[in-house]
């Protein structure tokens, strides 16, 4: 790690919840294979991060999600400390295999039973629960018939969006479909380093036509069923620069944008995959069947921006099919986390102002936002300035954007508390709140005090 150089940073601005507006949605993020653990409590099924983080060496230290943070018997405490630091809203994801251990079929009552009580006692607490349908943690059954490669999976995918929104529809009225469909599918089916890790485009390119036709069928089913439901799915994105302003480097970083940007919104909004930018993509064309243009299209309430960073990107010759490459901040010399990720706060900035370009989004809410920092647990106390300063930097780029008359109308930070941190293991910290993995104790961080007082401040 290098230094990082907040000390020479500008003054953080002074922010007010009110600068943002009295039905500005403000939260924290979890997932649940990143923090409920009871891998194979009550019936749940295998996902297939139970059986990739089983497996020697894919995750770092051969860390594994059998029991995270313990939320699945700790969430009651976990939700007495969402209603102790004032956060109105919590964003949580459904285990499908908990729900469906086989995928579809016979349904796990002890895993209904599970989000029922979840979901009452956020309500009992005045907490407003917003859920994610699928964050990752696909049932290994499915995988094992071709999980995302398997056309299948969309009948699969309506049966459990239908099943959860006629389970919990009556309690909850926030949804998003997917969460960041290009990392799972790209991570996942064409790099490997997630799972199920397979590689290759053989894999890869169904898997995107697939979970795009599953973005836009999941939004449908919803609205049917719960026809006053706000309906969302999530988008990682990077804001993506040119390491120099030449021609080879802009198209380079075109090239980037497509892929990680606008590859899952843009069929969303009935423009279609972006082809012309990634003309590898086209092989893409195979797979969709007649009438699968108009059912990539679904008219969400909302679209999730999760932003992090930048990435300033070359042009290089030996890169198969992208010929860019990412340069890391490291080499340029900025601050950066535990991540990797350089800290940019002006990125969520252009972001907001990309997305809210489009003519078909209606609302923009943040529901992921934070940074992994290198925290240091001290007489009973987390103190992580960085974190702090990051939260503050990149809200006031969230209030320019809404400023600057972008529709944005929600922030959620990731994340509630430490957790598992996917391929990265137990390492990398984003949470408010401390988790020591060996007790299961929690400690409100500074970061989690200080948006506390931000959110109690402005009511």
């Amino acid at each position: 790690m290098t230094q990082h150089n907040h000390a020479q940073a500008p003054r953080q601005p002074e922010l007010s919840r009110a600068d943002f507006g009295e039905d500005f949605k403000w939260g924290a993020s979890t997932a649940a294979y990143q923090i409920e653990g009871a891998h194979e409590a009550e019936g749940k099924g295998l996902s297939i991060w139970d059986v990739f983080s089983g497996k020697r060496g894919k995750v770092k230290q051969n860390h594994n999600g059998n029991h995270a943070c313990d939320f699945f018997n700790r969430y009651p405490d976990d939700l007495a400390l969402v209603q102790s630091l004032a956060i109105p809203n919590f964003r949580f994801s459904l285990s499908w295999p908990r729900l469906l251990p086989e995928g579809h079929g016979q349904i796990n009552r002890a895993g209904v039973d599970y989000y029922n009580r979840l979901i009452d006692h956020c309500l009992e607490l005045n907490i407003t629960p917003w859920i994610t349908l699928y964050h990752w943690d696909l049932p290994q059954a499915l995988e094992r018939k071709g999980g995302w490669a398997n056309r299948d999976i969309v009948g699969w995918f309506e049966e459990y969006v239908a099943l959860c929104i006629k389970l919990f529809g009556d309690r909850v009225k926030h949804w998003m479909v997917l969460n960041e469909p290009m990392v799972f599918t790209g991570a996942g089916y064409f790099l490997g380093v997630h799972a199920p890790g397979r590689r290759g485009f053989g894999s890869f390119i169904p898997a995107v036509h697939h979970a795009a036709l599953c973005q836009a069928e999941g939004g449908r089913i919803i609205k049917q069923l719960l026809p006053e439901a706000e309906v969302g799915t999530t988008f990682s994105c990077s804001y993506i620069e040119p390491l120099r302003q030449q021609e080879r480097d802009i198209k380079a970083a075109v090239r980037v944008d497509a892929l990680l940007n606008r590859l899952f919104l843009e069929p969303s909004l009935g423009l279609g995959y972006p082809l012309d930018d990634l003309k590898f993509m086209r092989r893409i064309e195979k797979y969709v069947q007649p009438g699968d243009e108009g059912k990539l299209r679904f008219d969400f309430d909302f679209i999730g921006v999760q932003n992090y960073t930048r990435e300033v990107v070359k042009y290089t010759f030996w890169t198969p099919f992208m010929q860019a490459n990412l340069v890391s901040p490291k080499k340029r010399g900025v601050p950066y986390t535990l991540m990797n990720w350089e800290v940019y706060p002006e990125a969520i900035y252009h972001m907001l102002q990309q997305f809210g370009k489009y003519k078909g989004i209606k609302k923009l809410v943040v529901t992921e936002n934070g940074a992994a920092f290198a925290d240091q647990f001290q007489n009973g106390q987390v103190h992580d300035p960085e974190r702090m300063a990051f939260l503050q930097r990149y809200l006031a780029q969230v209030l320019r954007a809404k400023q600057d008359g972008v529709n944005v109308q929600g922030y959620f930070v990731w994340s509630l508390v430490d957790n598992f941190e996917w391929a990265e293991g137990y390492d990398p910290r984003f949470g408010l709140v401390h988790v020591d993995f060996a007790t299961q104790a929690r400690t409100v961080k500074s970061s989690g005090y200080w948006y506390r007082d931000f959110l109690k401040k402005g009511v």
